[in-house]
């Protein structure tokens, strides 16, 4: 493969596939809980926009293993965005990351997380996970300076 080939993909969007067993259910967790609502559907499929990303919960038979982060959103004030969902029924995931490159431990949900890419000028980030109506793993991160 030539360096051509394998710039193919770096210019398309990137959309994420969330797999629901009960596309009802998640689409009421979703606005329910999220504040999120579709800005399209098909039978089987509903399609929502974030912050010019497209992300599709489709309707699948198999279950997510919900055990590693399946997408993410990134925010400006984290600790705002968590308090907020948690007053609309989000619970979020207590979580040791001390075994990984960075980690820590979440407190309150939001762990602080050393290290991040340097191309976004941040010495280290804040995390928080939870997961849908479906067993999605879900996180939410901020970028800190």
């Amino acid at each position: 493969m030539n360096a051509v080939d394998r710039g193919l993909l770096a210019g398309a969007r990137v959309a994420t596939r969330l797999p629901a067993q009960n596309l009802e259910r998640a689409r009421r967790f979703y606005f329910e809980q999220l504040g999120l609502e579709p800005v399209d559907e098909r039978p089987g499929g509903l399609l929502y926009r974030c912050g010019g990303a497209d992300f599709v919960l489709f309707q699948s038979t198999g279950a997510s293993p919900g055990t590693f982060t399946q997408m993410a959103w990134e925010v400006d004030d984290l600790g705002r965005v968590v308090s907020e969902l948690k007053r609309h029924g989000v619970v979020f995931e207590e979580v040791d990351l001390s075994g990984l490159l960075g980690g820590g431990r979440t407190r309150d949900g939001i762990a602080e997380i050393e290290g991040n890419y340097p191309s976004k000028g941040a010495r280290g980030e804040r995390g928080a996970w939870f997961r849908d109506s479906e067993g999605n793993m879900l996180g939410i991160g901020q970028p800190v300076a």
